[in-house]
């Protein structure tokens, strides 16, 4: 068990509520926990997907005649795109509040499915945090991953494999996503080996014998179906122009691992220092999602080669190192974009085992930093 740090009490006393993530971020187990007097429609049951995919009209019908107005949520929506008619019109002649949850966006944004026109919010739940495990162990996450069943797990291995063959089948063959699915599979590989780096379509795709188009609309796929994100370039400096290129990072580090196909990562090597990078990428997005910060996060690399791993806004610079003992060499990247943007905080995260600063730049070990991350008391500082 888990505590999760999404909070949607606040949400549903106005409003009813999508909530996104992926396979196994622990959506249906949080909601049955969190709500377990809601009326229940779980999408994967074959009985009921096909009884509701058959006649629509019947969950209206069925909510209608409830004697009391209950809390409905409604699993896997995107299964059944069509229910949100029927959602619509509950939610605005009964004021029935819904949770609709989503392991892809895909049919929703491009099926011309109802999206409530403002009557729900949006929210997604991550992997977990290291907020939400109690003594987390940052090499079993950096190998395996953080899901919840897979952070658990005797045998993570096998299990991420699994998952792996899961979202195959039954996120990119039952949505017809792709026409070859072998060559899907292929790129999937050498996406994970791109992870956290700077995209190039061309090359890409010159690896893969494959056109651009064709790697331009799989990586939309990935990012359709919750699998990874874009992370897009702080462009603003004058001084130094910057690259407009951006990185792509998984959703997950174990999810990652298993399709590059890569062996255990040790501490200090070069394979731990792109997993850390993409370990702090993941609490971040986590972090301003479910905070509700504005701050958009960013990364910022010059023509020159001068390099920052991520921006908070334009007052707040990180850089990630996995070493523990940062020096002067590490910390080119943050002092050339002071240079050209007024930064409040300048920040480098290590495995250093003591905080300390050098030239205004604070180096923190990266359990202190986290827990300063999740009391606020980083982003309060800016």
């Amino acid at each position: 068990m888990f505590k999760r740090l999404i909070d949607l009490h606040a949400i549903i006393e106005r409003k009813s509520v999508f909530i996104f993530g992926p396979r196994q971020t622990g959506k249906s187990f949080f909601l049955k926990n969190t709500y377990q007097d809601a009326v229940y429609y779980d999408l994967l049951k074959t009985d009921l997907f096909f009884r509701l995919s058959a006649n629509p009209s019947l969950i209206r019908e069925e909510l209608v005649a409830l004697k009391e107005k209950k809390l409905v949520i409604i699993d896997e929506i995107q299964k059944l795109p069509v229910l949100l008619n029927e959602v619509h019109y509950l939610i605005e002649n009964y004021d029935i509040k819904f949770i609709l949850t989503g392991s892809s966006a895909r049919k929703l944004k491009y099926g011309a499915a109802n999206l409530l026109g403002g009557r729900a919010l949006t929210r997604h739940l991550f992997p977990l945090t290291s907020a939400e495990i109690p003594n987390y162990n940052l090499e079993r996450i950096i190998n395996f991953g953080s899901l919840p069943a897979f952070y658990t797990s005797p045998d993570p291995y096998e299990d991420l494999e699994s998952y792996v063959g899961t979202y195959l089948k039954e996120e990119i063959v039952a949505e017809g996503a792709v026409r070859k699915l072998e060559h899907f599979a292929r790129f999937l590989r050498l996406a994970a080996l791109c992870d956290t780096e700077m995209l190039n379509y061309s090359n890409i795709a010159s690896d893969l014998g494959m056109p651009a188009k064709t790697i331009r609309e799989y990586f939309r796929i990935l990012e359709d179906t919750l699998i990874g994100s874009m992370l897009k370039p702080f462009t603003k400096t004058v001084k130094r122009k910057a690259i407009s290129t951006a990185k792509f990072y998984f959703f997950d580090i174990g999810v990652s691992n298993i399709l590059a196909e890569r062996s255990y990562i040790k501490l200090k090597t070069e394979l731990f220092g792109k997993a850390f990078e993409h370990f702090i990428f993941l609490e971040l997005t986590a972090y301003l999602h479910y905070s509700r910060n504005r701050n958009k996060l960013t990364f910022w690399r010059s023509k020159a080669g001068h390099e920052v791993d991520f921006l908070i806004g334009d007052k707040i610079a990180i850089e990630v190192k996995g070493t523990n003992t940062v020096s002067s060499k590490h910390l080119k990247g943050l002092k050339a974009l002071a240079e050209d943007i007024d930064l409040r905080q300048r920040i480098v995260i290590s495995l250093d085992p003591v905080l300390r600063k050098i030239d205004n730049i604070t180096i923190y070990p990266y359990r202190e930093f986290l827990e300063k991350l999740w009391n606020n008391e980083i982003i309060s500082e800016s």
